[in-house]
């Protein structure tokens, strides 16, 4: 019986090797910020059951809640580094990597959320996710976290009315030029921080969804909300480039469908959790909520008009047309 070759046993090696390349389990660590009950925590979970249910042997998912791996401020670094393959950070996030992002920020550019959900399925829309290949990223979904509503320590139904009153917000360059374009003080602060520092009066004043208001007891410490839709706050499901472009085709399409079918799912649970938490808020009789007159809205936008003489250049003015377009159904 002939010996095999060096060479034939080279070559079975590779071969072999090859093969548990192409049957290796592909595993894909989602780590986020947030609890598993919270919409974006719910569709991280529904992520994981769908791929392993359809992928089986071909994918792991592993999902890390609440900055168990990494916090708000390194995620994208950790992704960039391939340490983890997908996460789900607030728009404003992106700022850094392309001003189209901006778009979400600009005040009372959105009518409702079912205009936000056009744009998202836009051209435009489309076009954001795209944009940031340049830079490693992949952007896949956007997920819904709600329609932001004004408080304060007084009511706020005028531009004037927020004249001297400081106001959290997040690190973002249109938002801080939101609130000074009405007289308000902006103070960037980390999520974690606003209850004691609207308890304690370091800001009068803040803007979140309900969900946000109700889970964190905002409304305990804000006598005031006002029901103004202004602004939206949502996140980019985001994934690294080279990772993405390295998956089989087969695979990649299929994550592809499932991301397309949870972003579905997030974005209904969101508006159902955002409509019941208004209602809490409202029956726990702490805070009062004024409603907002399409006049009221008039006169608020007028005054916020300098933000987006500012800001629609670095954004690209066929964007900003684009999503006021989506308010059209």
């Amino acid at each position: 019986m002939r010996k095999p070759t060096v060479q034939a046993l080279l070559a079975g090696a590779a071969l072999a090797l090859l093969t548990g390349l192409a049957h290796a389990e592909v595993v894909i660590k989602f780590s986020h910020v947030v609890a598993d009950s919270t919409p974006k925590g719910q569709g991280a979970l529904m992520f994981k059951k769908l791929a392993e249910e359809r992928l089986a042997g071909k994918v792991k998912v592993e999902v890390y809640p609440n900055s168990q791996l990494f916090g708000d401020g390194k995620e994208m670094e950790a992704l960039l580094l391939g340490d983890v393959q997908l996460i789900a950070p607030s728009l404003s996030k992106f700022d850094r990597y392309t001003k189209q992002i901006q778009v979400f920020d600009l005040p009372f550019l959105f009518n409702d959320i079912d205009a936000v959900h056009r744009f998202h399925t836009s051209p435009s829309g489309k076009s954001i996710l795209n944009s940031l290949t340049k830079k490693g990223l992949t952007g896949l979904a956007y997920w819904d976290n709600g329609m932001k509503q004004l408080s304060a320590k007084k009511p706020l139904k005028m531009p004037a009315d927020a004249k001297g009153l400081k106001f959290r917000i997040q690190a973002s360059d249109i938002l801080e030029a939101q609130f000074k374009a009405v007289g308000g003080v902006p103070q960037k602060l980390a999520f974690a921080e606003v209850y004691q520092a609207l308890e304690t009066g370091v800001v009068d004043g803040a803007e979140n969804p309900w969900s946000n208001a109700y889970s964190q007891k905002f409304f305990e410490v804000q006598p005031y909300f006002t029901e103004s839709n202004h602004g939206y706050l949502g996140y980019m499901v985001v994934t690294n480039a080279k990772f993405w472009s390295g998956l089989p085709a087969d695979v990649r399409t299929e994550l592809e469908k499932i991301l397309a079918e949870v972003t579905v799912e997030v974005n209904k649970s969101s508006t159902a959790l955002n409509e019941g938490d208004r209602q809490k808020i409202k029956d726990s009789g702490k805070t009062e909520i004024l409603p907002f007159t399409a006049e009221q809205r008039a006169a608020w936008l007028a005054a916020m008009k300098p933000v987006y003489d500012k800001f629609t250049g670095d954004i690209g003015k066929d964007i900003v047309e684009a999503a006021k377009a989506s308010n059209k159904p």
